[in-house]
């Protein structure tokens, strides 16, 4: 096999005739093995008016070992705490899920929505089923750059401590802030041919020194060092990238599914022009800020019918992972994934034996900490694809270029 494949296994959920709680739709899953050894979704359940809440189902399997269909099992998380809420409304929406070992705790990242915008918050369990909240994550800031009063959402947490720009062992988190100006609907209205703000359109990685053994915490530490991990460079993600599946640890490093947006040449029937679609990208195990290997092409783009017509066309975003050990795979991956932000879908991931060779890496930000010099004097020249030039430029499709005048017009009922 020369490069990483999906192969779509299909449809695994849907709401559910007559369920109140599902009516708008049920997407973006996480994923995660219970102390069982069964496997649960914690899906996005999206009532009228985008009241969102996370719910809990145990994955069905057929005979071949493929997810097959769920069992609803109920609620997991529902806006109750003043970060969740709204004056008519809230929501608790788009959770990924980490066994983080060294705490023996399942860790839930998710994005709140409140009055102030949605906030990456996080809660704790032993078991999956009985979570405790521990609160909105918070952020030092880093270089001029305030992640506190920007939005802020698609986050995930490593399994184990992994050594910030210092060397020092300590929890991390992927994040993508959603600064003013960087959706993907803004940056449509700029120029066909821009320069990608590093500082602002990037995927994050950011460190906290909060205890990694012990009893379970009581609260969350600052997380108080960062770095810029990636910025858009294809074609197909230049409108935004997002982190989405938590880094599993592979052969090749630590893998992680991301989701990138782009323009379309036309606008599908309810007036949305963004396509999103899903990437890999590989990250060295022992300095997780080094990116060993980035698709240069979209492995996920919206082809069927139920990922291009729902409650927000042409979407494909990938939130939940499953690594096939049950099965003696361990190089095969179960990606689950939003469907047009209305159903949840499910493909296959094979890992091949070798890294494809020349794919990109990303743009190069000298302002950034590199790993530790001691180990990697030029972690940027350790990858195995090819650099993007630092002040790269991205060019939008000639066929969408008047997107911004119909832009104006949008009404996403899901915010990304």
């Amino acid at each position: 096999m020369n490069g990483f494949q999906l192969q779509r296994l299909g449809q695994i959920m849907e709401p559910q005739p007559g369920n109140p709680q599902e009516v708008e739709g049920v997407l973006n899953p996480a994923a995660a093995r219970g102390p069982d050894g069964k496997l649960y979704l914690f899906p996005r359940l999206v009532a009228r008016g985008n009241y969102s809440r996370i719910g809990i189902a145990r994955v069905r399997f057929n005979d071949a070992g493929d997810p097959c269909g769920v069992q609803r099992l109920g609620i997991a998380l529902e806006p109750e705490a003043d970060y969740e809420r709204l004056p008519n409304g809230g929501g608790c929406e788009d959770p990924r899920i980490t066994f983080v070992e060294p705490l023996r705790r399942y860790m839930m990242t998710y994005a709140a929505l409140s009055s102030i915008g949605p906030r990456i918050a996080v809660a704790v369990s032993e078991d999956l089923f009985n979570w405790k909240r521990l609160g909105l994550a918070t952020f030092a800031p880093y270089d001029g750059i305030d992640f506190v009063h920007v939005d802020n959402k698609d986050a995930s947490l490593f399994p184990v401590a992994i050594p910030n720009h210092a060397g020092k062992m300590q929890m991390a988190m992927l994040h993508r802030p959603l600064f003013p100006g960087t959706r993907p609907e803004e940056i449509a209205c700029q120029a066909a041919s821009r320069e990608v703000d590093l500082a602002h359109e990037s995927i994050w990685i950011s460190y906290c020194p909060m205890a990694l053994n012990g009893p379970e915490p009581l609260h969350l530490g600052l997380f108080n060092s960062h770095h810029r991990l990636a910025t858009p460079v294809s074609p197909w993600e230049r409108l935004k990238i997002g982190a989405g599946t938590p880094p599993v640890m592979t052969r090749h490093g630590w893998l992680i599914l991301y989701h990138g947006v782009s323009e379309m040449a036309e606008a599908a029937n309810d007036g949305h022009h963004l396509c999103y679609s899903a990437g890999v990208m590989v990250l060295s195990k022992e300095h997780p800020r080094v990116i060993r290997y980035r698709s240069e092409e979209p492995v996920l783009t919206p082809q069927s019918s139920q990922e291009r017509f729902g409650t927000v066309a042409n979407v494909v975003f990938p939130t939940g992972i499953d690594r096939r050990d049950d099965l003696g795979l361990p190089d095969r991956f179960d990606v689950y994934y939003g469907m047009a932000d209305n159903r949840i879908g499910v493909a296959r991931l094979d890992v091949p034996e070798h890294l494809p060779h020349g794919a990109l890496v990303d743009a190069y930000d000298p302002r950034a900490d590199s790993a530790p010099t001691t180990n990697l004097k030029e972690p940027w020249k350790q990858a195995t694809g090819v650099v993007i030039p630092r002040n790269s430029t991205l060019t939008k499709p000639k066929a969408a270029q008047d997107f911004c005048a119909r832009t104006k017009s949008l009404g996403l009922k899901h915010e990304r």
